[in-house]
């Protein structure tokens, strides 16, 4: 099962969209599954069901983040060089999938901002592109990681 499988199941499985791309990639984090499930969990419905950045959006930037960024020796440089490399993320789902922001994601969907979340249903999962979405963004995360050779070829990481 590649990453994007992984993903899409995680959200099939009851995680939010933010979780289900994150834990797609615990394996090169260096950090417990329940603590990364904990660190993610907000980001979920475009961050607390406000229908902002999507949550699969988040989920690579917060993998990105583990991956590329030295918080021992945070400097300028660094901050940019992630900044750019967030930027090139968004960019590539935003082509794919015409936007970053989950209402917009959701559109001709019946959604509200509440802080209920809803019941995992058949008919949750009929409306709606998240499980599609989860995968899509973990898709672009793996291709963008064997770019930067994190990742060979086939999505394991490089020693």
């Amino acid at each position: 099962m590649n990453r994007a499988e992984r993903a899409e199941e995680n959200f099939k499985k009851g995680l939010n969209c933010a979780q289900s791309v994150v834990l797609a990639f615990s394996d090169l984090t260096g950090i417990s599954e329940e603590d990364l499930l904990r660190m993610s969990a907000p980001f979920g419905g475009g961050v607390g069901r406000m229908r902002e950045i999507c949550g699969t959006v988040s989920g690579m930037m917060m993998i990105a983040g583990l991956i590329f960024y030295n918080a021992k020796t945070p400097t300028t440089k660094e901050k940019s060089e992630l900044y750019a490399r967030e930027q090139e993320l968004a960019s590539r789902f935003r082509e794919m999938n015409g936007s970053i922001i989950c209402r917009e994601l959701l559109s001709g969907v019946k959604t509200d901002c509440s802080p209920q979340a809803e019941e995992r249903t058949a008919e949750y999962y009929k409306k709606r592109p998240c499980p599609q979405l989860c995968a899509c963004a973990a898709g672009i995360l793996e291709e963008y990681l064997k770019e930067q050779c994190v990742l060979d070829a086939e999505g394991e990481k490089l020693k």
